[in-house]
């Protein structure tokens, strides 16, 4: 049997971890280890995380290295077959272990598998069923707010949520980079969509198994974008960049110039009018240039997809 490390990065968690780790310990497909990195919380996570501690592996840090640093220290760790990357506030059902593991071994280079994520709050909605992604480069949530009953048959998809994410060991190996799985230089925001997008370049496939389901809390959603730290809102603005800079070709550019030029013309706009802090976010783009391209440059080394294989996943939407 084939085994699965479940890795869990926290942060100011208390609220969601006992049910999350509940649900982990009532899956049906036996878990090898549970690693659980806290990234320096200030509220209750590690008193909640105590009466865990006969269950799982327990990494406090004293700084937050965010959710791509963390998950790549669990990574590190474990020897696994197989490593999902989970959100605290993530609950999951009996079967989302074995079902996501089955579909990558039944499936030929698969190295990604996701459930059916519902909101928790409301779980007659979709949170994510995958990852999709524009011409504009902008990534979303397959099939977010759509009802339940939606999305009902096993497919490929371009990339899967970081919120419950299965992982080959294997697909790990393979596209890390200088030891990273996950992009450090990310902190948090995109990462997961990097992967993906990385992954497919390499020669990777990702697919969704609907009978796996989990159930997300996506608090960091509630309140709106003003609600957000600026710190934050600039990870998520510029982290565009950055997986564009490591991962996109010229050639695909060409291809969808109209799409891309329209969304940067009124991205610019907005942040130029309503949130000029948010440019402060290049400064972290042009510090961190010289190593964008070095990754370029080892990603297209090792490059096994063709640009028109690629060029399917990105849409009009």
């Amino acid at each position: 049997m084939k085994t699965v490390s479940v890795h869990i990065v926290t942060y100011n968690s208390s609220e969601h971890i006992d049910d999350c780790l509940q649900a982990v310990l009532n899956q049906y497909y036996p878990i090898k280890e549970i690693v659980v990195i806290d990234n320096a919380s200030k509220d209750s996570t590690l008193y909640e995380l105590e009466k865990w501690f006969q269950n799982c592996t327990l990494i406090r840090n004293a700084i937050n290295n965010g959710f791509a640093g963390g998950h790549n220290q669990a990574i590190r760790m474990t020897d696994s077959d197989f490593c999902l990357i989970l959100n605290p506030d993530v609950v999951l059902d009996t079967d989302y272990i074995r079902r996501t593991i089955e579909i990558l071994t039944m499936n030929q280079q698969a190295g990604a598998a996701t459930g059916k994520l519902l909101f928790k709050a409301d779980p007659t909605q979709i949170d994510s069923t995958g990852l999709i992604i524009n011409k504009a480069r902008r990534a979303f949530d397959r099939g977010a707010h759509q009802s339940s009953d939606q999305f009902m048959q096993a497919e490929e998809v371009f990339g899967v949520s970081g919120a419950a994410a299965m992982y080959s060991r294997e697909m790990i190996n393979d596209i890390s980079l200088n030891g990273e799985f996950f992009d450090e230089d990310f902190f948090a925001y995109k990462e997961d969509v990097e992967v993906a997008w990385r992954a497919q370049l390499l020669g990777w496939k990702a697919y969704y198994e609907p009978s796996a389901i989990a159930y997300h809390e996506r608090g960091w959603k509630e309140g709106g974008r003003s609600s957000k730290p600026l710190f934050v809102r600039r990870l998520s603005y510029i982290n565009r960049y950055k997986m564009m800079m490591k991962n996109d070709r010229i050639s695909m550019i060409l291809k969808h110039i109209i799409s891309l030029l329209v969304y940067e013309f009124l991205s610019f706009g907005f942040a130029l009018l309503r949130e000029p802090k948010l440019l402060g976010a290049w400064s972290s783009f042009f510090h961190s240039f010289k190593e964008l391209r070095q990754k370029r440059a080892l990603i297209r080394s090792k490059q096994k997809t063709t640009i028109s294989e690629i060029s399917r996943w990105f849409r009009n939407k």
